[in-house]
């Protein structure tokens, strides 16, 4: 065809307006917009659908927790090593937690293993950043690792000083369109592993909240310890878990696991929750504490939103007559929505004589738990079913008299600092807070 005949083609050609285009493509795109729904729907049902539960009854009351048999037992059905000769040294808020930490960090000499939920910018964050740079230019091998969605406020100024300089930083579980179905489990816990001698874990992530001794709304509440023993191993070990599965990497050999050396007298035992296994550990370890009080039952928890039968648990203790006291945040939580849902189900325990208070000077962070006065729990796992179910969570547990009394009386120090919630004023609440504590309530296997 020569070129005059093209052209008097085209101009005998009927124009197709982009209006009848459109209507061509409009069942297509119907389609295509119903799939790209349903697959959202699907997506967020998979994610927000309650996770199977394996503990459907209460732990029956066997033996007290001062009785060789509940050591037994906790070691042996909550998959935790039981390890003697530790030492454990108790941080009090950002003034004390982060200069610690700092120290270990600058005194490492082989290895620096990290994993947090929350890292965000600021200059405690900058703090960790630059020391952990100077010591991966030092030659240490550093890693770190970062739950993705509690790491979303990170300046990324603050990756490339850490890995321009060697630091081996990595991000738990980023979303991919492989992992959509596991965008609700993330990594909770917090470690620090230097050197395999020296660990920590408790509340505080690394963000400039933490700063402070809790004087005001600016310095929240926290607590961190420093672990040192033969226990050491099993904070390595969790750490070497979510670094295989994120990095693909294999943690082994002595400047990971030095030969154990002892360095206290309390024995001590790492319980980890992960998913898709083994959540079971951490709730099956709470409720068997909760099973063998004899006296007292003390709980201060950030968040605080027990299943039936963890409720049922609590309440089962106090018709053996124990006594049973629980710290939470007031109004300034940083998630209300958890507050509402919590103060749902306070009725029952009230009605109980379960004693429930309010922190009052800042936002409540600790995880702990003290059963009697011989034994005492914490670490990153709160009493909700996030905690035991979808999160990744580690927690200390410690027996040892002398090392109670001093966690006793750290949560004496906050009940005074607290405020007691009767029934009557729970009861008195108006309607507008009930029924949003009650819809709150309702995403309880979320919180």
């Amino acid at each position: 065809m020569s070129l005059s005949d093209f052209v008097a083609f085209l101009a005998g050609a009927k124009p197709v307006r982009f209006g009848q285009k459109l209507d061509h493509l409009l069942p297509y795109l119907r389609y295509a917009a119903a799939a790209l729904i349903a697959s959202l729907i699907t997506v967020l049902a998979i994610n927000l659908a309650p996770e199977p539960r394996i503990l459907r009854t209460l732990v029956p009351h066997r033996f007290d927790a001062s009785d060789p048999e509940f050591v037994r037992s906790m070691s042996s059905y909550s998959q935790g090593q039981l390890f003697d000769s530790n030492s454990v040294q108790t941080l009090v808020n950002g003034d004390e937690t982060f200069p610690s930490m700092l120290q270990a960090i600058h005194a490492a000499r082989s290895t620096i293993d990290f994993e947090t939920y929350i890292y965000w910018s600021g200059v405690v964050g900058y703090e960790f950043a630059t020391a952990l740079a100077a010591k991966a230019r030092d030659g240490v091998e550093v890693r770190v690792l970062v739950d993705w969605v509690g790491s979303l406020p990170f300046d990324e100024d603050l990756i490339e000083i850490m890995t321009s300089a060697g630091v081996r930083f990595q991000r738990y579980r980023p979303i991919h369109w492989y992992t959509l179905d596991r965008i609700n489990n993330r990594t909770h816990r917090k470690l620090l592993i230097v050197d395999g001698r020296v660990a920590f874990t408790g509340g505080v992530g690394i963000a400039d909240n933490w700063l402070g001794d809790a004087r005001n709304p600016d310095e929240w509440r926290d607590t961190h310890y420093q672990v040192k023993g033969p226990a050491v191993s099993a904070f390595q070990a969790a750490f070497a878990e979510n670094w295989l599965e994120t990095a693909g990497e294999t943690l082994q050999g002595e400047k990971f696991y030095p030969p154990p050396e002892p360095a206290g007298a309390l024995g001590a035992q790492l319980i980890l929750s992960s998913q898709p296994n083994g959540s079971e550990n951490m709730e099956l370890m709470m409720l068997a504490a909760m099973a063998a009080a004899k006296d007292h039952l003390r709980i201060g928890m950030a968040y605080f939103v027990p299943d039936d039968i963890a409720l049922q648990q609590i309440l089962d203790a106090r018709k053996r007559g124990v006594a049973v006291d629980v710290i939470v945040p007031n109004r300034l939580t940083d998630v209300p929505l958890v507050r509402k849902g919590s103060r749902y189900f306070w009725g029952d325990l009230l009605k109980a004589g379960v004693r429930i208070f309010e922190f009052q000077p800042t936002m409540y962070h600790p995880k702990l738990l003290i059963v009697d006065d011989v034994w005492t729990s914490f670490g990153s796992a709160n009493l909700d079913e996030r905690s035991l179910r979808l999160n990744d969570e580690a927690t200390l547990n410690v027996y040892g008299q002398d090392f109670a009394k001093t966690q006793i009386d750290l949560f004496n120090q906050d009940l005074a600092r607290s405020r007691q919630i009767s029934l009557s004023e729970w009861e008195a609440r108006p309607l507008a807070e009930k029924v949003t504590d009650w819809l709150a309530s309702r995403l309880h296997s979320q919180l």
